[in-house]
């Protein structure tokens, strides 16, 4: 019996796949505890649709990540700390204030969370990269300039 799966199952294939499984296993495992549908005709083309539609999103969000990539690849951000006559911060410069920054200079609002610096805090004054996510296989560098107030 084929049947599409609703969800990954282990060892037996992803969600949207069209597999081949034993009559029973199907009965009474996979379509009862909802982890695939009969891949009936009706079933199949709403399949097809689905993948299309996803096909499109996908490459929607492609296209506005690189576009957001083109906006942020090598800009240089100024983080003005206070700091001691040898150079050493008072505080630290972190993710969150890399994110500020970024929206103050540059308007442009990236989450925290996709922020790597190259070590957790910046804690002296100097020249630093960091590298921000945007998608999955997208990353750019910044380069920040952490300057004394």
């Amino acid at each position: 019996m084929e049947v599409i799966l609703k969800q990954d199952v282990e060892k037996l294939g992803y969600t949207d796949e069209i597999v081949k499984v034993k009559d029973g296993y199907a009965r009474n495992y996979l379509l009862p505890q909802g982890l695939a549908i009969p891949a009936n005709t009706p079933n199949k083309k709403m399949l097809a649709e689905t993948i299309k539609q996803r096909a499109f999103k996908a490459e929607k969000i492609r296209k506005e990540a690189e576009f957001l990539a083109g906006k942020i690849d090598g800009l240089t951000l100024k983080i003005a700390q206070k700091a001691s006559e040898k150079g050493t911060i008072f505080g630290s410069v972190n993710t969150i204030a890399v994110a500020q920054a970024l929206k103050e200079q540059h308007n442009i609002e990236v989450d925290r969370k996709k922020i790597i610096l190259p070590a957790e805090h910046i804690k002296e004054l100097g020249n630093y990269t960091a590298q921000i996510t945007i998608l999955k296989e997208m990353k750019v560098t910044v380069n920040l300039e952490v300057i004394a107030e």
